[in-house]
């Protein structure tokens, strides 16, 4: 059977092992380089497509475990699986590297296959990330993303970079280490690094706020949530396009997915008694940071804040279903918020990479970011302005695109906690079209304004396949959600029962 292969295996070290060989490979034939990372980025998805097809909905047990000693003295296991919650993303992350592969293919001249490399390598950690069901596992594919990344930023980033990927580094470290002193107090509590024994821990409620906070410190850095959001506009300033493509579509997920995996199921009264926290810097992330977004002038920036925005969404979905438990005996409600969270991760992972593409386009052409040197891009590239128009909506929350259905499934359930939560994340709806079509009106609409935009040239075939592949994604998504939907069920169902989300 499917199911007993290594599916999990060859997903996390195909692309690392294919990295580091196209990093031995060297520059002396950088086409060949690129068709070998471009190669191996396809086969992983390829690779990674049973955990789709072959996954058993109906039941919310880990599947496609692989589990054997690693480090016996300390009960550390190289112990591997997937439920409907980490599965999508795993799929997210072999969908969206071979996008990232082929938009660098002809911008990237400085080192290639460095470049190419570091993206597999990364691809690889994140994969292991979702994958890890042993703690200290988890903690160095955590840790070991950090790596790539940085030298991404620090070497093929902007003027800036210096400064960006060492707030970067910082940020990401400092919460960090708090959630490796959460996993050795676990250890010692409990006698193995197991993740899904930790869940059964019988924990006090100082314990759990205590490791609550630890956990906190790490994930609302990598969502990243406010106040602690600082770090994420200036990476993606200095970032090239594939850095910030990576960013956005994948890495701050992995602060959601933190909170679906360690802090609700092993901290569950604390994270009940904390919940006002979460939901406070959700709303205001959804709210504030929305504001923020209306005054920038550099398109990067711009996408980055309404990222920070779109990921309040995220947060507010997983903590709104302890006041919705306080409020009804059912579960639909708490049900809709978790799963309403999972789609917005998904959804924004397509639309935030197809947004910083979209900026790539033009910043490889004129090499400016800031709206005020475009203006009248429909006369000159209409193929693209479609797309940037397209996906500009969707980001928007147009219903029809995977933008709205998240949105949407999460302002449902804060209906059934509370009517001003609801309002206040329903502001997302005016807010998010006022910054986005204040940007696209500027951008692409009116007349020509300066010489450049005259000459700019339209799309060429392999932007179009890049933006092409996505906006299907998003089409998909938006119209068919169904599926996506039917994968979780299960898993966030029985996350729910072991929070006991009807009785806090």
């Amino acid at each position: 059977m499917i199911a007993d292969w290594p599916i999990l295996s060859l997903t996390v070290w195909l692309p690392i092992v294919g990295g580091f060989m196209v990093l031995a490979s060297g520059d002396r034939e950088a086409n060949a380089t690129k068709w070998t990372a471009l190669t191996i980025a396809i086969l992983t998805f390829i690779v990674s497509l049973p955990l789709w097809f072959a996954f058993d909905s109906a039941t919310a047990d880990m599947q496609f475990v692989e589990r054997v000693p690693w480090v016996p003295g300390f009960d550390i296991e190289y112990y591997m699986g997937v439920d409907g919650i980490s599965m999508p993303l795993i799929i997210l992350t072999t969908f969206i590297t071979p996008l990232v592969v082929i938009a660098g293919w002809e911008v990237i001249q400085y080192r290639p296959s460095q470049y190419m490399a570091a993206f597999l390598i990364m691809e690889g950690v994140m994969v292991g990330v979702f994958s890890a069901l042993d703690a200290m596992l988890f903690y160095v594919f955590w840790e070991a993303m950090l790596i790539p990344m940085f030298l991404i930023i620090g070497v093929w980033g902007g003027p800036n970079r210096v400064y960006a990927t060492i707030k970067f580094f910082l940020y990401t470290f400092f919460g960090s280490v708090f959630m490796l002193v959460a996993l050795i107090y676990m250890y010692f509590q409990s006698g193995s690094f197991d993740i899904l024994g930790f869940h059964t821990l019988k924990l006090g409620l100082t314990e759990q706020i205590l490791i609550f906070i630890a956990f906190l410190l790490a994930f609302a850095v990598k969502v990243p949530m406010w106040p602690v959001h600082t770090w994420l506009p200036d990476a993606h300033v200095e970032a090239p396009t594939g850095g910030s493509v990576i960013l956005a579509a994948i890495m701050l997920k992995i602060g959601g997915y933190g909170f679906l995996r360690f802090s609700l199921p092993i901290t569950p009264d604390a994270s009940h008694t904390l919940d006002w926290l979460i939901i406070g810097m959700s709303l205001i992330a959804v709210v504030y940071i929305g504001f923020v977004a209306l005054i920038q002038q550099d398109m990067k920036k711009l996408i980055a804040y309404s990222s920070i925005a779109h990921m309040g969404f995220v947060t507010l979905g997983f903590f709104i279903v302890f006041i919705i438990g306080q409020n009804s005996d059912s579960t639909s409600g708490a049900v809709l918020g978790i799963e309403g969270g999972m789609v917005q991760m998904v959804s924004h992972g397509f639309i935030s990479a197809a947004m910083f593409l979209c900026v790539g386009v033009l910043y490889d052409r004129l090499h400016s970011r800031e709206i005020k040197d475009y203006g009248g891009v429909v006369n000159t590239m209409p193929v693209f302005a479609a797309f940037m128009v397209f996906f500009a909506m969707a980001n928007a929350g147009l219903p029809g695109t995977s933008g709205f259905v998240g949105e949407f499934m999460v302002i449902l359930a804060s209906f059934q906690a509370d009517f001003w939560y609801a309002f206040l994340a329903a502001t997302t709806l005016i807010i998010g079209a006022a910054y986005t079509l204040w940007m696209v009106k500027r951008v692409v609409f009116g007349d020509v304004t300066s010489d450049g935009v005259a000459s700019l040239e339209d799309m060429n075939r392999r932007e179009f396949i890049v933006l092409g592949t996505l906006a299907a994604a998003v089409l998909l998504l938006g119209l068919w959600p169904a599926p996506l939907v039917e994968v979780m069920d299960a898993s966030v169902n029985n996350l729910l029962q072991h929070i006991a989300v009807s009785k806090l």
